[in-house]
């Protein structure tokens, strides 16, 4: 039996639009995980379901097509990521994983905080949306 899929095309705009909202809320959810709830690992899982809504909505082809990204090198980049912010407090003398801020100020921008839990985050957040779309892709393609 031949699966065929067909939705409308009301639906995949309304999907496609979806897709850009969940995908701002993810990054508003990765920004505010510093001194709010969320962070990388939230941040990620809604990355992941709006890319697996377009998945859904539109055929692998065409889904391939709009979202150009191989998510298996995300997994080695977002654990060499984190593994590598967390050495950054043993060059400082101080123990693995340390966290470390200060202010910066920058033209435009003002006065900026920089901190290593944000590129910590991003590793983690590139890990959970590679994983994620990794072993769904893997599923979806299983014809078991």
């Amino acid at each position: 039996m031949k699966y065929s899929k067909s939705h409308d095309v009301l639906q995949q705009t309304l999907i496609t639009v979806a897709a850009y909202f969940i995908l701002a809320f993810a990054f508003y959810l990765f920004f505010a995980g510093h001194n709010d709830p969320g962070g990388g690992f939230i941040g990620g899982l809604m990355a992941a379901c709006a890319f697996i809504l377009i998945y859904v909505v539109f055929d692998r082809k065409k889904a391939h097509e709009a979202i150009k990204i191989s998510f298996v090198p995300f997994i080695a980049i977002g654990l060499l990521l984190t593994a590598a912010v967390g050495f950054i407090g043993i060059l400082f003398g101080q123990a693995y994983l340390e966290h470390f801020f200060d202010y910066f100020h920058f033209p435009f921008f003002g006065k900026v905080e920089l901190t290593t839990a944000l590129p910590f985050d991003l590793g983690i957040f590139f890990v959970v949306v590679a994983m994620a779309m990794v072993v769904t892709l893997t599923i979806a393609e299983d014809k078991g």
